[in-house]
């Protein structure tokens, strides 16, 4: 049926629901360029104000989803559940590197379409292009061998998953309509639903580090985003988890890298870090029905990690993805390192009572390892490592964190904005969290 953009839009402009083949009409319009930009824009706009009804905003996502290739998965579910997690990205956030390998251990297929940094947030593909070799482009055929084989492939997005979400987000980005939660779950579950997925963990952060201005925002996307996907097929919950400090030891490509694999060979688990992580696994292992309870779950994780099983099978996707055999043995080798690695010290004794996260993360991307224009190239050697978190009793023998910098130059201006971000006190006056809350499908989602 043949509908005219602009009455969809005067529809949805004054209040009224749209149904499922308008929306159908509208999205199919943008993927195939028979759309104009002032309509996207006028369409952005007027959701922006009036909102999306939850059939809505699940007909939105499976327009968006069904606008590219989807993926199916049914020659290996037999064998296990095709199962994934997302996040709204931080600092510090080294969680894909670590729970891919872990579910793939413990009985699913995790087929992760990642993105790149954003803003001050790292991103994963940018991690894991550390690694020398390491094609985050495969074509479909390798793409899905290693997923067959190893249980998880940690990729980038192909040009025909979600396209109408490309450029849907490139007029939102323009029109200052990008913080409406209808629209943001929309774009993030249609990438994620076009993997084929049977179950999904969100890891929704909170805090002056995180993407969403406000806990109570956090909150509301979070239960946005479940209610969708559950309303769409995919079984999905989400954690609520603390972006007020960096989350791993490290902030950066090769340091967040390293970091991951001596988790993954268990010789150094940052406590909010392993908190994290093993939260959100055990999250999709019960949604994909690999765990009956979360205690069983956690002792399952444990179990893969001091066995060496998840570092097994991270090493085997790096090989299979053309990184070195032997990377999980020596990464020391393959990685890039900075030209100085100095400790940055407090100007004075006390107790860490926080950090500005964001700026941290700023930090990195001013030192080279984050882009400002998409076409920038990324300095992998530089970054953050042991950075101190909440609560460390500060001396002179106990660094703020480890700087990674390029040259003299960019050390001694980072070694400012370091000692500016970290905030040193007699004592913590909150006590520290990693996991604020869970969120469940509401049960009109259900």
């Amino acid at each position: 049926m043949n509908y005219l953009p602009q009455e969809i839009i005067r529809k949805k402009r004054d209040g009224f629901p749209l149904s499922d083949s308008e929306i159908q009409y509208l999205v199919k319009g943008i993927a195939d360029d028979l759309i104009s930009e002032g309509h996207i824009a006028a369409f952005a706009m007027a959701v922006f104000f009036q909102g999306l009804t939850m059939p809505e905003r699940i007909a939105l996502t499976l327009a968006m989803r069904d606008s590219g290739d989807v993926l199916n998965w049914d020659d290996l579910r037999d064998n296990g559940p095709i199962i994934d997690k997302h996040s709204t990205g931080g600092v510090g956030d080294v969680v894909s590197l670590i729970l891919g390998p872990l579910l793939a251990a413990s009985g699913g297929f995790v087929p992760m379409i990642s993105g790149r940094g954003l803003a001050h947030t790292g991103g994963t593909l940018d991690k894991l292009e550390s690694i020398p070799g390491y094609n985050a482009y495969p074509d479909n055929e390798l793409f899905r061998s290693v997923v067959g084989e190893t249980g998880v492939a940690i990729i980038g997005q192909t040009g025909n998953l979600a396209p109408a979400d490309k450029r849907f987000y490139a007029t939102r980005d323009v029109t200052a309509t990008v913080e409406s939660i209808d629209l943001i779950t929309a774009s993030i579950l249609s990438k994620k639903l076009a993997a084929g997925l049977d179950a999904l963990v969100m890891d929704v952060k909170v805090g002056q580090g995180a993407f969403m201005p406000s806990y109570e925002a956090s909150k509301e996307l979070a239960q946005s985003i479940v209610d969708v996907a559950s309303g769409a097929g995919t079984k999905t919950t989400a954690l609520l988890t603390d972006m007020d400090q960096c989350l791993a030891s490290s902030a950066g490509n090769a340091v967040e890298v390293m970091e991951a694999v001596r988790f993954l060979r268990d010789e150094f688990r940052n406590p909010r870090l392993f908190t994290v992580v093993f939260g959100l696994c055990a999250e999709v292992l019960q949604s994909a029905g690999l765990a009956e309870s979360k205690d069983l779950a956690l002792h399952q994780l444990e179990g893969h990690l001091t066995s060496g099983k998840a570092a097994e099978l991270f090493g085997q996707m790096v090989s299979g993805l053309g990184g070195p055999a032997d990377f999980l043995e020596h990464p020391e080798k393959y990685l890039p390192e900075a030209a100085i690695v100095r400790p940055v010290f407090p100007d004075r004794e006390g107790v860490l009572t926080g950090m500005d996260t964001r700026g941290l993360g700023m930090l990195v991307v001013s030192l080279g390892g984050g882009r400002t224009r998409a076409e920038d190239n990324i300095d992998h050697g530089v970054g953050l490592s042991q950075i101190a978190s909440v609560g460390t009793k500060l001396d002179g023998g106990w660094p703020l964190c480890m700087l990674h910098a390029s040259s003299e130059s960019e050390f001694d201006i980072a070694e400012v904005a370091i000692k500016d971000a970290f905030k040193v006190g007699a004592d913590v006056a909150v006590e520290v969290q990693e996991i604020y809350g869970r969120v469940t499908p509401s049960v009109s989602a259900i």
